[in-house]
């Protein structure tokens, strides 16, 4: 017996948004005509993960952008159980920019990916190559060592959606096309 998985979209909101501007999306979203039978996830910036979740429709789960895997002194971090705590079941991790802007390693992103599975919180994984990468026909390559990452610290696959962001396309004028 097969199952299907239930068609997922997220919005990201990065390190952008505003009490204005957030109060803005949320009209929309609450507004908005949305799907049945879609998981629809939006991911402020953290400073604003509680009040969209407390001004969002209940259908459109709010995802934190990151996580760190443990408590303590690390300033500046939302901890796994900060997030439980808080009443948020989605997180991203190893996106982009977390990769490459902030030096996060597969190493560190196995021990998130360990954190917030046994914390139970829906992870959405994020993978993808740069243009250097793929000019050098490198995409699986990348691609498969951080997907590695995840499964070296993944016991329910139930609870991950893996998210692909071809990098090399973001600003660059190249468009990813169907077939990539």
């Amino acid at each position: 017996m097969s199952s299907q998985r239930t068609p997922w979209v997220g919005g990201n909101w990065k390190c952008n948004g505003s009490a204005e501007k957030n109060a803005a999306l949320l009209d929309g979203l609450n507004a908005g005509n949305l799907p049945e039978g879609v998981d629809i996830v939006v991911s402020p910036a953290a400073l604003h993960l509680l009040d969209v979740q407390s001004k969002l429709r209940p259908e459109v789960t709010v995802a934190s952008q990151n996580c760190y895997h443990k408590d303590g002194a690390f300033t500046g971090e939302i901890s796994v159980s900060m997030l439980v705590d808080a009443g948020i079941n989605t997180t991203l991790l190893g996106h982009s920019e977390r990769r490459h802007v902030f030096g996060e390693s597969d190493e560190l992103l196995t021990l998130k990916t360990k954190a917030v599975q046994e914390a139970n919180i829906n992870l959405v994984a994020c993978v993808g190559e740069q243009l250097e990468d793929r000019d050098r026909n490198l995409t699986m390559e990348v691609v498969n060592k951080q997907l590695q990452a995840f499964a070296d610290g993944i016991t329910n696959w139930s609870s991950v959606v893996i998210a692909y962001e071809p990098v090399w396309a973001i600003g660059t004028g190249r468009v990813a096309s169907p077939e990539q």
